[in-house]
This record gives C-alpha cells, sequence and structure tokens, in this order.
C-alpha cells in the first residue's frame, strides 16, 4: 500500500467506515468485546485500503455493451416415432 491510496479518493462512505470503525473500536476495548473488536477491524482495513461496496463504484454493474451478434437462422430436424 502506498501513501497514494491512503490521502487520495476519500468520499462520504469512508468517512462512515473510519468514525464506525474508531467508535465501535473504542466500544470493544471498554467492554472487551472480541466480535465487536473484528468488526471494527473490519471497517478500519476497508478505510485504509479504500476497499468495499459502500460507494466511489466499489460494486459497480458494468455498463451493458451493445450486442453486435447477429442472430442466425437454426434449422430443426424433426424426429419421427413410430
Amino acid at each position: 500500500m502506498n501513501a497514494q491510496t491512503l490521502l487520495n479518493d476519500w468520499h462520504f462512505m469512508r468517512f462512515v467506515r473510519l468514525a464506525l470503525g474508531v467508535y465501535i473500536g473504542i466500544q470493544a476495548y471498554q467492554t472487551q468485546s472480541i466480535l465487536s473488536g473484528l468488526l471494527a477491524g473490519f471497517l478500519l482495513y476497508q478505510v485504509v485500503t479504500n476497499s468495499g461496496c459502500g460507494g466511489a463504484n466499489g460494486c459497480a454493474v458494468p455498463l451493458k455493451k451493445k450486442n453486435t451478434d447477429t442472430v442466425e437462422d437454426v434449422e430443426y430436424e424433426e424426429i419421427k416415432t413410430n
């Protein structure tokens, strides 16, 4: 990871993850909750690496491509049974 990843592309959801990660991390420390600590660590990991499905096209569906395939006629063969 480089400094450019950490310092650039800050958007609303990245700030939300940072705030929630810090808040849940403090609460996990005070209550000694391992599960809350793992959640806080996960959120902070997403903040540092700028990953996740929270915004900035994290999970954007690719644009629909124009279909250039041509439809070909299909020939069917009739099968007769006795």
